[in-house]
């Protein structure tokens, strides 16, 4: 069975938050009862943790930001259920976390409780090759779903994110992700036919299930992207293609970033929609692409039935006429080191900080996005390098993505983070961007929500009071409410 993968070393188990509130009397033994359990330090440490970098830097120091009071191994959903009305009953905290490779902090049980941990819920339930529709567990991790469905079925979902080898289906649903080609197959919220959600009293509904529908609101998209706050989701049903038949690169030089955005605003509104699209400005093309530091590069695959891709092709060549073109090895390149997170480890054990932050917006503000949010992070005292580049396009826009990073002294980790995350979200909401794109909100992000959502927050809490009385479910996430004590970060 596939485990989470590690961010990097943890040399400790201490809290930098007060300790949470300990367990009820009894509770440990009926939540045993229930289901396999974990309560030793180490592990219970280790699993109350993701992938965000700031958090790399507080495990180098032997510290979580908190820590559960015992890890839940529900190995199917009349366990998750019980789980939950346990929990509900005795108003303790829970956090759903599957593969815990998100970046924002999302899986960290901020009020202590219990981690309920879905990858023993791993595997493919059922496929339906005719009308291409999977039926998986939230814990199975991409590699294996896919190496199955291609083996077996002839069949891929299509959702290749850059966690891809460390993530969860589940993970993918709770936070609302993106594969890397998403341009041809849609972020994860198009993929979904359906869902089993179990609620935080214990009940369990199954959204969706049809290709398409007219009675009342998608009940799917209520639960896409809630981050666990809203359920827990026990199964999914996705879309499947057939494997592509064939596939077709390419590689451009744009003199500006701008240049190169028009390029892509115009091959989409001519409907092309290749598997990848990614176009890098002039310090990434020649950090990661071969540049020379004076022209953007755009990368193009696209892959399927053979007239389509060909179509797709020639229309991105029409429009990328005036461009230089490139090698299309370059693209090989990208997709054998696309997936490679050392940097990040390498750069934090010396004492970096290093960073990401996807938007998405309208192809009318994007250019102001990308120059406005660049220059705010630079001005933040001790920055060093704050880059971009498009990473999905979209018939009205596309999500630009930032790589940041800083070098402070080593008392001020903590300060330059969180002041670089200020300067460059709120540059991008002043410049007609949204929140996110696909790494989701978690605990970094949800100090901008209300400024992001304005006065559907309103009804975003509405919607968590209904369906989680007792705000059970990932307290102190996404900006909503919580009975459990203020959130005390940052």
């Amino acid at each position: 069975m596939t485990e989470p993968t590690s961010p990097i070393e943890l040399n400790g188990t201490a809290t930098r938050l007060p300790a949470a509130a300990e367990l009820p009397d009894g509770f440990l033994a009926a939540l045993a009862a229930a289901c396999a359990t974990v309560t030793e330090v180490a592990a219970v440490a280790e699993a109350s943790r993701d992938w965000w970098p700031l958090a790399m830097h507080w495990s180098l120091a032997g510290q979580v930001l908190q820590r559960a009071a015992v890890i839940a191994r529900p190995a199917d959903t009349a366990q998750v259920a019980a789980v939950l009305a346990l929990c509900n009953a005795a108003r303790v905290p829970v956090t759903a976390a599957g593969g815990r490779s998100g970046v924002l902090g999302a899986s960290i049980p901020l009020f202590g409780g219990v981690l309920l941990d879905t990858t023993a819920m791993q595997g493919i339930v059922s496929v339906d090759a005719v009308s291409g529709i999977v039926e998986v567990l939230p814990g199975t991790f991409g590699p294996d779903m896919e190496a199955e469905l291609r083996i077996t079925h002839g069949l891929t979902v299509g959702h290749f994110p850059q966690s891809f080898d460390i993530a969860t289906v589940g993970g993918w649903v709770a936070c609302r992700g993106a594969g890397q080609y998403s341009t041809r197959y849609g972020k994860i919220e198009q993929m979904v036919v359906g869902l089993e959600v179990v609620q935080a009293d214990g009940s369990i509904v199954r959204t969706g299930g049809f290709p398409a529908g007219a009675q009342g609101p998608d009940l799917n998209q209520l639960f896409i992207g809630s981050e666990g706050t809203l359920g827990v989701v026990t199964r999914v049903w996705l879309k499947a293609h057939p494997v592509p038949a064939s596939e077709q690169r390419g590689a451009y030089a744009f003199p500006t970033f701008e240049a190169g955005l028009e390029a892509c605003r115009r091959i989409m509104r001519r409907g092309a929609t290749p598997a990848v699209l990614r176009l890098y400005d002039a310090p990434e093309s020649q950090r990661g692409q071969g540049g020379d530091g004076t022209y953007c590069v755009l990368l193009v695959l696209d892959e399927g039935d053979e007239t389509l891709v060909a179509a797709t092709m020639d229309v991105i060549a029409q429009e990328c006429a005036a461009a230089t073109a490139l090698p299309r090895d370059l693209v090989e390149k990208w997709m054998h080191h696309r997936n490679d997170t050392s940097a990040l480890q390498a750069l934090t054990r010396k004492g970096f900080v290093v960073d990401t932050l996807e938007v998405a917006g309208p192809w009318s503000a994007l250019p102001a996005v990308f120059d406005q949010v660049r220059a705010a992070m630079m001005a933040v005292p001790h920055a060093r390098a704050a880059t971009c580049h498009l990473s999905h396009s979209y018939l009205d826009g596309a999500c630009l993505y930032f790589t940041f990073a800083a070098t402070p002294p080593p008392d001020e980790i903590d300060a330059t983070y969180v002041a670089l995350w200020d300067a460059g979200q709120r540059a991008v909401l002043a410049a007609g961007g949204n929140l996110s794109h696909h790494h989701g909100v978690g605990l970094n992000r949800a100090r901008f929500v209300p400024e992001a959502l304005g006065g559907a927050l309103a009804v975003l809490q509405s919607v968590k009071d209904a369906l989680d009385p007792h705000g059970i479910l990932n307290p102190g996430k996404m900006g909503l409410s919580t009975f459990f004590g203020e959130v005390s970060w940052p």
